[in-house]
């Protein structure tokens, strides 16, 4: 498997594991420095944002993926996705939303892991 692809599967692993709620396959995707940036602007640093999945302050109900473009160089590489997501955010009503979700990934230990996360529309 080529390193986009394996990026491109990080990025779905990703999604089931935050519509699954489990935690532990999160946890292994992403870095210990992890941070996701909101829509609003909001930083959430990884155990933040692990425990927002597992009490349902975040809840995912699907996603389907439109387009997953990745460039890798030198030990680091960016990933944008397009997908439609089905989600209730801090206490908001299900809605679907076209949700881009720039990554920038790390090889470490001999794997890829994502590092930072900024979420917008498109």
């Amino acid at each position: 498997m080529s390193d986009q692809e394996k990026c491109r599967a990080l990025y779905t692993q990703m999604y089931r594991a935050m519509i699954e709620k489990d935690i532990p396959s999160l946890d292994r995707v992403l870095d210990d420095a992890f941070v996701l940036v909101h829509m609003t602007g909001m930083r959430q640093k990884k155990a933040d944002f692990l425990q927002a999945v597992e009490d349902g302050t975040l809840n995912y109900a699907s996603a389907d993926h439109e387009g997953i473009e990745v460039s890798v160089q030198c030990g680091t590489a960016t990933l944008s996705g397009r997908s439609l997501v089905r989600a209730a955010v801090f206490g908001g009503i299900w809605h679907t939303w076209r949700l881009r979700q720039d990554l920038t990934l790390v090889f470490r230990d001999d794997r890829w892991l994502i590092s930072l996360s900024e979420a917008s529309t498109y």
